[in-house]
């Protein structure tokens, strides 16, 4: 049943029609199996070589988002290294649990975790942008197969985790979705739509982590189009809500366990963040949501992340 409803999404995903782009590419999963692990130190040494090759990756391409990127390195980290259901060796496993970056510009973060995780090659990250890569600006399954969906149209992830969470439940699988958006992708109309809609039709397995670093485009929220409170506008749609330090492992991993714990509603993190976290030239400096940092910047931020 499983593979019938993936057969589903995949039609209905476009990939099988003519010139709808590259043909699907191979990832090489690294021999020894995934280390999952749920051990603190292990998990934030993880994140930190997970910040530096953002850093160098973004600098070769000389272009990217570093200030997302880094803001949702603990949350990536801790759902792929501890939380998730997973298996890089078999991607395609049916009950896997799935997980979606709905921000598909902090692409480098999702593909850097990917690759030490064994789903594709780590030599490979610095050819990010660049023509034919597999790291492609925003993520794309046609390139990245491993990937659960291709994402950068913002606004668009949840929805598309709903139908996943859902089809999950028909097929009578526990795997679970997790959907990473931003705060200001947060201004979408369909953030609320699929917030409606999962909220009351209870979809439990589906989880939505907002990474609330205050940032967008080149100003702050507050100033742009302010989100509070944001925590109570997502309990108004019917959702289990949790607040957490988005940089805190460990409320990170409490709160996942409490989100597979919550029965009848769909659960919101809304993980506090801080753009461009570890590098301290980037932190809360707008001008590195889209801008990739000198040479020179480069060589400072990785004297800070050892």
């Amino acid at each position: 049943m499983r593979e019938r409803t993936d057969r589903r999404l995949y039609l209905l995903s476009g990939r099988n029609r003519p010139n709808s782009g590259p043909p699907p590419r191979p990832c090489y999963p690294r021999r020894a199996p995934m280390k999952k692990t749920s051990n603190l130190a292990e998990l934030q040494a993880i994140a930190k070589q997970v910040r530096r090759q953002i850093i160098e990756m973004i600098t070769a391409a000389k272009s990217g988002h570093p200030g997302g990127s880094l803001s949702a390195v603990e949350i990536v980290v801790t759902l792929f290294f501890d939380t998730l259901k997973i298996d890089p060796q078999n991607p395609q496993w049916p009950d896997r649990d799935r997980f979606i970056l709905s921000k598909g510009h902090a692409a480098p973060v999702l593909y850097t975790v990917m690759a030490e995780c064994g789903y594709c090659p780590k030599d490979q990250l610095n050819t990010l942008r660049k023509l034919g890569s597999i790291y492609q600006g925003h993520p794309d399954v046609r390139f990245l197969p491993a990937l659960d969906a291709s994402t950068g149209s913002l606004g668009e992830g949840i929805s598309v985790g709903i139908g996943m969470a859902l089809a999950a439940k028909l097929d009578h699988s526990p795997a679970r979705t997790y959907v990473v958006i931003g705060d200001g992708e947060t201004q979408e109309g369909q953030i609320w739509e699929a917030a409606m809609f999962a909220g009351d039709k209870g979809v439990d397995n589906l989880v939505c982590i907002t990474d609330n670093n205050r940032i967008q485009l080149d100003g702050f929220v507050k100033d742009i189009l302010p989100l509070d409170p944001l925590a109570d506008k997502w309990r108004a749609f019917n959702w289990h809500t949790i607040e957490v330090d988005g940089h805190d492992v460990t409320q990170l991993q409490k709160a996942f366990a409490e989100a597979a714990a919550t029965k009848g509603k769909p659960t919101s993190i809304i993980a506090h963040t801080v753009k461009g976290k570890g590098v301290s030239f980037m932190e809360n400096n707008p001008k590195f949501h889209g801008v990739a940092p000198t040479e020179d910047e480069c060589k400072r931020a990785l004297l800070e992340l050892v």
